[in-house]
């Protein structure tokens, strides 16, 4: 609808995909879909022939082709729009910063929308600080269901019966591997296990016109199964298949996973995924972590939920740079998003940053603690505000001990939220006494930040860095 509009009010529409075979099968539905207007489609890919790309390419520059949908190849620094106005990522996933900024930087007031079922950390990021504005579409279709998901070591009797039902309900099936070259292990395994089955193999490296051959004729049921290399991962949608089996699982990242399971279950039909690890071998934290993930959701469009455990594992990137994952690993997602919108503020509103001088400044500790003083604890009002101000003015830690034994003697045993009130205040001595203007506690850590980013004494904190190695780090930003 976006790239419709577009076209209809005179712009240019550049679809980006990553693969040949996704491109192929947008180009196919903007033909269909664009039937009866009077807006010129192209295809821009391995597919189209060479004697055609010169062609296309000096009618896009001249204007009078409204949609490009092609590959990697519309980045190409001889390919010109002559008034791009809106660029389509599909998959964005699939490309690098700089892929993705290179359009907007030829053409800066060009709209882009981003498409994708698991977006990068740095992507997810950026759409919930507000930089980008972020659409879910978490309705599934009517009647589809999820897809049942097992990891299991890789058996032969269970690949041999889980294909033969799929056979037997009348559908296809992929079976896709981590690498190119093991596919011709695999082929023989399964003509060895499935003599019964046809058997397909489709890869990116094969000739461009004996991959569309085979796609073709897979989608047309002239095979069974297709073994594949992740090729099959972005978006293609063959509703007849609707069981997957994906050897060594635990080399596949998480976003990849959650891609390859979404392409069966695309129809009314029950679909089966089935992640295989090998037998004899222990496989690593990340790697369980990305499989206990992978089939504890599989609820239908999880891929959000997905992509914030994505986010929390791998971290939320550069958001001025090119990496698309760190960071955030650190200190958790939520605290980071307050780190940042913190900062942001202070951007948009240098005036409002405190100039206080050195003798006036305070620490400010965000720690997650409940600190009060219960009603039920001292039960006037006035009392209380009393109380809180004292609080507020010790700058000594030999005060908090008195005050302590001083609230024993007149109101009974301390609430544990007036201890956490009084361990902050000697947390706060504490980081004034080391020059410390800040500290944010998280779930996975603890971030220190220095008052004007000054240290009193240098030679200290690199012993003390030094003395906890692998637990302390000094970031630069």
């Amino acid at each position: 609808r976006a790239a419709c509009v577009a076209a209809i009010n005179g712009f240019q529409v550049a679809l980006l995909a990553p693969t040949t075979l996704l491109a192929h099968q947008h180009y196919k539905n903007f033909v269909k879909r664009f039937e009866g207007f009077a807006l010129k489609i192209e295809q821009l890919s391995r597919l189209t022939s060479k004697s055609s790309i010169p062609l296309i390419q000096k009618e896009t520059e001249r204007g009078s082709t409204s949609v490009v949908i092609g590959t990697h190849s519309i980045l190409n620094d001889n390919f010109r729009f002559k008034n791009l106005g809106l660029v389509i990522i599909d998959e964005e996933q699939h490309f690098g910063v700089k892929q993705k900024e290179k359009l907007k930087k030829l053409y800066p007031n060009v709209h882009v929308l981003a498409l994708s079922a698991t977006p990068i950390p740095r992507t997810l990021q950026l759409s919930l600080s507000g930089v980008r504005d972020l659409s879910i579409i978490a309705t599934p279709p009517v009647d589809r269901m999820s897809v049942n998901t097992f990891v299991l070591p890789f058996d032969a009797l269970i690949i041999r019966e889980a294909l033969m039902r799929e056979k037997y309900r009348q559908g296809q099936s992929f079976y896709v591997s981590p690498r190119i070259e093991y596919l011709n292990t695999l082929y023989e395994t399964l003509q060895t296990l499935l003599p019964e089955l046809k058997i397909a193999v489709a890869h990116g490296q094969m000739p461009a016109k004996h991959l569309e051959k085979v796609m073709f004729d897979f989608h047309d049921k002239k095979y069974d199964v297709l073994l594949a290399t992740n090729i099959i991962e972005s978006g293609l949608d063959i509703p007849t298949v609707n069981t997957i089996i994906i050897d060594r699982a635990d080399l596949f990242g998480l976003s990849q996973l959650y891609q390859l399971r979404g392409r069966v279950g695309r129809s009314k039909t029950r679909a089966y995924a089935y992640l295989t690890i090998p037998n004899q071998k222990k496989l690593n934290e990340k790697s369980l972590k990305r499989l206990e993930v992978m089939q504890s959701l599989d609820t239908l469009g999880a891929g959000f939920q997905l992509a914030s455990y994505d986010m929390d594992i791998r971290g939320a990137g550069n958001i001025l740079g090119e990496a698309q994952s760190g960071h955030i690993r650190e200190v958790g997602v939520e605290l980071y998003q307050q780190l940042l919108e913190e900062a942001v503020h202070e951007v948009e509103n240098p005036a409002q940053q405190s100039k206080e001088p050195i003798a006036t400044w305070t620490p400010q500790l965000n720690l997650d603690l409940p600190v009060l003083i219960p009603e039920t604890y001292v039960t006037d009002l006035g009392t209380r505000l009393e109380l809180y101000q004292r609080i507020a003015q010790i700058t000594e830690l030999e005060e908090i001990p008195d005050l302590e034994n001083e609230m024993l003697d007149r109101y009974g045993p301390l609430p544990d939220t007036f201890k956490n009130l009084l361990s902050v205040i000697d947390l706060k001595v504490l980081s004034k006494r080391a020059h410390i203007d800040k500290v944010d506690l998280g779930q996975k850590g603890v971030v220190i930040s220095f008052y004007r980013n000054e240290f009193p004494r240098p030679d200290k904190l690199i012993d003390y860095i030094q003395a906890r190695h692998g637990l302390v780090r000094l970031r630069q930003d």
